[in-house]
């Protein structure tokens, strides 16, 4: 890490792995842990399917599928791209339009704790291979498991294939790991333009089905469209205009700034098709991680484009900054000319 007060904390979403024994489970679902949060605080939790949406005397009615009805003031939405009930919304709320995904491949492998340590240590390792479609791929330790992600535009299986058969990523997997996808495995969907008009008269979309934070963490971007649809609730009102002058400047906010996202990963794509000027990236980070006095530019940009750390704005304001700016072009050119003496691999 760049600096040693920067860490991960990786977790599993739900149970965990599909090939895990239920006597072997370590730890506590994340979203169960959250939800336990929630009831605690007051909610009342309903374990039932939503079936159907409707209004009655301008108010939203929920009727389960096993037939519980009920209206209510407020309705906050807070669904994923991945679930069908979206559907049901765009349905009754004709001026939503859920937003827009691409899918992407996650997997985990069981290699055990010396396994991992020998291959991955405790870092999470992160790709930048010149392959079509691909924005970027990570490998995640996490306990006795290795969790791959690879993100980009509707990632498929010849593109996960080629992937697993490059020789960058075998280096980090055991050679008894076939370059191929275990059995647990995934292609879920996430966002890449927000939903257009998140919130009605009464309605409110956060999180995944209104406006999420690219290739980021979903959790984060939900906290805070949740927090801004609450002061919007209790502070202004629960009218559409309410929403549109209070709440809809925090989604334009999080959209504006995955427009500037968007710039980012296009530039990278370009240094991704030019392996040799990624040297210079390669050496400028290795400078710095082996010089603490030297200040961590391309290690920080890195750091907080692939962990999501800090906004695309902020990342491109330091990646602007002349000093960066100047020790990149250097290291290029350093690189560059070792390449030519036969100095680098």
């Amino acid at each position: 890490t760049p600096l040693h007060e920067k860490r991960i904390a990786a977790i599993h979403r739900g149970t965990g792995p599909r090939d895990i024994d239920a006597k072997d489970i370590k730890w506590f679902s994340f979203d169960r842990f959250l939800q336990e949060l929630a009831v605690d605080k007051g909610a009342r939790l309903v374990r039932d399917r939503v079936d159907t949406i409707s209004w009655q005397d301008g108010r939203p009615r929920i009727k389960t599928r096993r037939g519980l009805e009920q209206d209510y003031d407020l309705l906050a939405v807070a669904v994923g791209v991945n679930s069908p009930s979206l559907k049901l919304f765009q349905d009754a709320i004709p001026q939503y339009q859920a937003p827009q995904s691409t899918k992407t491949f996650i997997c985990e492998y069981k290699l055990g704790p010396e396994t991992l340590e020998k291959y991955l240590g405790d870092s999470m390792h992160v790709f930048l291979l010149n392959l079509p479609r691909l924005e970027f791929a990570a490998i995640i330790p996490k306990g006795e498991y290795a969790t791959l992600c690879l993100l980009g535009e509707d990632i498929d299986k010849p593109l996960i294939k080629s992937f697993l058969e490059s020789p960058l990523v075998r280096k980090c997997l055991p050679p008894e790991v076939p370059p191929e996808p275990p059995p647990c495995h995934c292609s879920p969907r996430i966002n890449t333009y927000g939903a257009v008009q998140p919130f009605g008269d009464r309605v409110v979309f956060i999180g995944d089905s209104g406006v999420t934070r690219l290739f980021k963490d979903g959790i984060g971007a939900a906290y805070r469209t949740a927090k801004a649809a609450a002061e919007t609730a209790v502070f202004a009102g629960i009218s559409r205009e309410d929403f549109r002058a209070h709440y809809w400047p925090k989604c334009r906010e999080i959209d504006v700034d995955n427009k500037i996202g968007k710039a980012i990963f296009a530039l990278t794509r370009i240094w991704q098709k030019r392996p040799h000027d990624l040297r210079g990236i390669v050496l400028m980070v290795a400078k710095e991680q082996a010089d603490k006095k030297r200040a961590p530019h391309m290690s920080m940009v890195l750091w907080d484009l692939f962990t999501g750390s800090a906004t695309y704005r902020e990342i491109l304001w330091r990646a602007l900054h002349p000093g960066f700016l100047s020790r990149l072009v250097w290291n290029v050119i350093v690189g560059h000319v070792s390449l030519i003496r036969g100095k680098l691999p």
